[in-house]
């Protein structure tokens, strides 16, 4: 069974958890990160975008963004923002969004569980993103963002969240994004680790790339470590486990660059070969089965034809992966999305105005709005050891960064 284990986290200093909260380093642009951290010394952009303190021109993997970061990971905790708990604690971390809540239990997981398959992936890595998180895990030698991890629902997990709900909560503020976040110390740890020990395996919903550079680090250190024994602070990797049930799924949008020297005659033509095409005054598909795209300022609906597919491949079944292979690959000639510069992803979060947006604006040529994979089919996928097209699933909200530090040390 996979593990989870208290920490010794490093939170920010009583009152200035609102301020210190962050967004994720991999939603924002560096404008966008720049805006947000406009007047606020304290947002820890400063460390996971620290490119926002560097000039606009500077080398987006260069040696100076790596350093920049840890000279203000350094100058939080010099300055009392960032405090160290004393001993090793687990948490409750809850947010709420548009009146739905999600509750998970904050702690570190082990390494060998993730490279065991115990913590289960369902999507490959981009090695731009995956090299640039290693370095800053080195760098830092901490963990600055958790890996969102989902289980099966477990009613001893339930109960102790209850129990842990009851008492004092140690922050609780809403976000300038309207979302409420909520946090406990758990005072039955010993109870909560044994409680999940019954739960036969973890999934990751969302950060792989943030797992896949705890492993890489890992690797690197270990190597450094004559008498490594398997519980050094490198060995663990900052997570927030959810229950299944709470999570909510946004689609994952796509837009392309080029029509791969198409005319809209023919892209039309093409299309056709793999669904119905019909105009729609809708945005956003309703059910699975159907994606919407906008092209030449107008949306259009797209049914998938059915095909008897022999394969027990439950990722064909996906909506992403049926527009990967019957579409972005064979008509706009995009054969690896993780690494084709012809195509971007638009997290569900902006909302279709986004796509148009991109694509009016002409640096983009045509826009897909999908349907949300489901946790279920995220389940599915993991538990049959497939994996996802890049960028299937955008849940939200986000997990602030911020909030909590593991430290390597």
């Amino acid at each position: 069974m996979p593990r989870i284990k208290p920490f010794k986290a490093l939170r920010p200093a009583e009152g200035s958890a609102a301020r210190v909260a962050s967004v994720p380093y991999d939603v924002v642009s560096r404008d966008e990160a720049l805006a947000l951290a406009a007047g606020n010394d304290d947002s820890f952009l400063h460390v996971i975008r620290p490119d926002i303190d560097l000039p606009a021109n500077a080398d987006a993997y260069g040696d100076g963004i790596y350093e920049k970061a840890l000279e203000n990971l350094s100058a939080f905790r010099d300055r009392g923002t960032l405090v160290q708990d004393p001993a090793p604690a687990l948490f409750l971390y809850q947010q709420t969004m548009d009146g739905k809540s999600q509750c998970g239990v904050v702690a570190c997981c082990h390494l060998d569980d993730y490279e065991n398959n115990l913590i289960l992936k369902h999507e490959f890595t981009r090695p731009v993103k995956e090299n640039d998180r290693t370095r800053h895990l080195l760098t830092l030698r901490a963990n600055t963002g958790p890996v969102f991890l989902t289980y099966r629902n477990d009613g001893s997990i339930d109960s102790l969240v209850d129990t842990a709900k009851a008492s004092q909560p140690l922050e609780d503020f809403v976000s300038s994004d309207g979302v409420a976040h909520t946090i406990w110390k758990i005072d039955q740890t010993d109870a909560m680790v044994t409680a999940f020990e019954q739960v036969p395996q973890f999934y990751i919903a969302d950060g792989h790339h943030r797992a896949a550079s705890a492993l890489r680090a890992r690797q690197e250190l270990k190597q450094n470590t004559s008498d490594h024994t398997g519980d050094e602070g490198y060995n663990w990797f900052l997570t927030v486990l959810f229950p299944s049930d709470q999570l909510n799924i946004l689609p994952y949008n796509r837009i392309v660059a080029d029509t791969n020297g198409l005319t809209e005659t023919e892209l039309f033509e093409q299309l056709s070969v793999a669904g119905k095409v019909r105009s729609t005054d809708s945005k956003s598909p309703q059910s699975a089965g159907c994606i919407h795209f906008y092209y030449g300022g107008s949306w259009y609906e797209l049914e998938f034809k059915s095909e008897i597919d022999q394969s027990p491949s439950v990722v064909k079944q996906l909506d992403v992966a049926m527009l990967e292979t019957r579409i972005l690959a064979p008509i706009f000639g995009i054969g690896d999305v993780r690494t084709d510069p012809r195509i971007d992803f638009v997290g569900g979060i902006r909302g279709p105005e986004e796509l148009e947006k991109q694509v009016d604006s002409g640096d983009w040529a045509i826009a897909f709005s999908m349907y949300p994979t489901s946790i279920d089919q995220l389940m599915a996928v993991s538990d049959a050891g497939q994996v996802m097209p890049p960028k299937s699933t955008w849940f939200e909200p986000k997990l602030r960064s911020g909030l909590f530090t593991h430290l390597l040390d």
